[in-house]
């Protein structure tokens, strides 16, 4: 294993594994942004497909196993994936006790742009890049697509909040697919207020009978493959 670390822009780059043996397979890569240690998963395909790093939800982590699967299905349609602690352990223990970090999206947003800019620098090539975001994550996903107009392709929400990010869904620039289980009525509510606000181009599907998190038989795979869809379609238009 070789091991280097450069700065750009105050941000750390930790190199593990970074070799033609890292492609196709998931391995294990230490994220030093300017105020934390973050840990993650990332999988680069061997093709020039674009990677899908994902933001997920409120108490949730990098071992999120919805999140784990919609990765593994991407996987398989040829993008590499970035799953992530958007908190690091200490973080986790604040958030637990006061609930505070979760609905920080200026903060979550911060922390997902600070991770994108790494991994712009760890690719040390051009990849088309895009976001996957749940529950809150999905808000920071939104703000995070409006501060990187020229670096994100596409967003996928899944039961997402984008209500919370406010001001920022005028300003996304990247086709965002709003997922929302049928059975969810207060979020599709949320999320077709959202959508009124976002001028970049759009869809809300729901899913029929699906709740908040997609356990239903089917709920997730159809989360899955439409995820997919999305991106495909729009790495290749970019």
């Amino acid at each position: 294993m070789s091991s280097s670390v450069e700065k750009m822009d105050g941000i750390k780059v930790t190199e593990m594994n970074k070799s033609k043996n890292s492609f196709n397979k998931e391995f294990d890569v230490s994220i030093k942004v300017a105020s934390a240690e973050l840990e993650g998963s990332l999988y680069i395909p061997a093709g020039g497909k674009g990677i899908v790093m994902f933001a997920h939800g409120s108490g949730s982590s990098r071992l999120s196993p919805r999140n784990r699967y919609v990765s593994g299905e991407l996987q398989k349609q040829g993008m590499g994936t970035l799953l992530f602690d958007l908190l690091t352990q200490e973080e986790e223990k604040i958030d637990d006790r006061t609930g505070r970090l979760r609905f920080d999206i200026g903060f979550l947003a911060r922390r997902l742009v600070e991770v994108t800019d790494w991994l712009l620098i760890y690719l040390e090539k051009d990849r088309e890049l895009g976001y996957f975001g749940a529950s809150t994550g999905a808000a920071a996903a939104i703000v995070a697509a409006a501060q990187r107009p020229n670096v994100i392709c596409a967003v996928v929400s899944r039961g997402g909040r984008p209500d919370l990010a406010n001001e920022a869904l005028p300003r996304l620039k990247a086709p965002i697919l709003l997922l929302v289980g049928g059975a969810d009525r207060e979020v599709i509510e949320m999320n077709r207020e959202a959508e009124k606000k976002i001028k970049a181009e759009k869809s809300l599907v729901i899913i029929p009978g699906a709740t908040h998190l997609f356990e239903e038989p089917g709920a997730l795979e159809e989360v899955a493959r439409l995820a997919s869809d999305w991106f495909q379609r729009h790495f290749e238009d970019k």
